[in-house]
């Protein structure tokens, strides 16, 4: 029987058969920034078994610092899940899916363990310095041209890397400006959705327009619609109220607090307001003479009316939704 040199991996025939067909570069996995192989995919490259490389890594540990070796945490192994069809999509020759192939088998393994019932290792990451360490601990034939071929598959990348960098700087705009687009797109449809939600539902709020004699009726359902759309207060600044009005007003939705705001009624109108509040939901009046327009204000929004409710369509008037809201106009009151 050889006798065993210290430090020495010891591989069978069987073990190392492949290992000169394995495709590298597909084996190597970017981990916190920084080019790395596992352990698992060396000793498949070694032609050893996983547990007895690190064996020997931690027989010499003190050659092994953090920026040569570290250990994966539970995230990163769930993550490389994703790398694993990346990498296995790189060659497609036989020789290239023995790689693969023994790759997915010993990561996914790595995997459902981390998943169900514990873990038992987390994998070992080594960069490049870690692997051509390696060969100052691993000292066997095969642990010798299987770092000159991975040092070489380094180089190659690098190589790679560095002279398609604008390529990948291009790719790296082109992939920014799609996610702005794709934002930018997504904002647009729910803007179209909204404004074709309140078509549909026939909530768009008119800007400004104007009713003309004898438009009684379309003056009559605009100003009906609105009150119809109030959720929570309906104010209504108005020298000039009668029955009529208290009559558009009854039509809000229960729970929407009325109030309005007109110069001293007058005892006839007093009398309608008691008769209406003791059947419907109260209307409160405020006695207010310094307005000389006519404001009615739907929740927060705000419309400047032309003539008093209680004339609508007699003549011309318009109207104009302002840009302040309910609060505003009534912290000046």
């Amino acid at each position: 029987m050889a006798k065993q040199v210290p430090n020495e991996l010891i591989t069978t025939k069987e073990q190392s058969t492949d290992n000169q067909f394995l495709q590298i570069e597909p084996l190597i996995r970017t981990i916190r920034g920084q080019q790395v192989l596992l352990d698992s995919d060396l000793a498949i490259l070694y032609g050893v078994e996983t547990k007895r490389l690190n064996e020997q890594v931690k027989r010499n540990i003190e050659r092994f610092p953090d920026d040569f070796m570290f250990q994966l945490t539970k995230v990163e192994l769930i993550n490389l899940k994703s790398q694993i069809a990346t990498s296995s999509a790189i060659e497609n020759s036989p020789r290239s899916q023995i790689a693969t192939s023994s790759q997915e088998v010993s990561l996914k393994s790595q995997i459902v363990t981390s998943c169900h019932g514990g873990v038992r290792y987390l994998p070992y990451a080594f960069t490049e310095n870690g692997i051509a360490m390696l060969s100052s601990v691993l000292r066997s034939p095969i642990a010798i041209q299987v770092n000159i071929r991975i040092m070489r598959a380094f180089t190659a990348m690098r190589q790679f890397i560095a002279s398609n960098a604008q390529i990948f700087q291009r790719l790296d705009v082109m992939e920014q400006n799609q996610l702005a687009l794709a934002a930018h797109q997504t904002e647009t449809d729910h803007k179209l959705e909204e404004v074709f939600r309140r078509l549909d539902s026939g909530n768009v709020q008119p800007h400004q327009g104007i009713f003309y004699d004898g438009q009684i009726f379309d003056a009559y359902t605009f100003i009906n619609d609105r009150i119809r759309e109030a959720t929570t207060r309906i104010i209504l600044i108005d020298n000039y109220i009668d029955d009529s009005v208290l009559t558009i007003l009854s039509k809000r939705a229960d729970k929407v607090a009325a109030t309005i705001y007109t110069k001293k009624p007058t005892a006839q109108l007093q009398l309608d307001i008691q008769k209406h509040n003791a059947q419907y939901p109260p209307i409160e009046i405020i006695t207010f003479d310094r307005s000389h327009d006519r404001f009615l204000c739907i929740d927060e929004t705000v419309y400047h009316l032309g003539a008093s409710i209680k004339d609508l369509g007699k003549k011309w008037f318009a109207f104009n939704r302002m840009e302040m809201s309910t609060t505003e106009l009534l912290d000046n009151i």
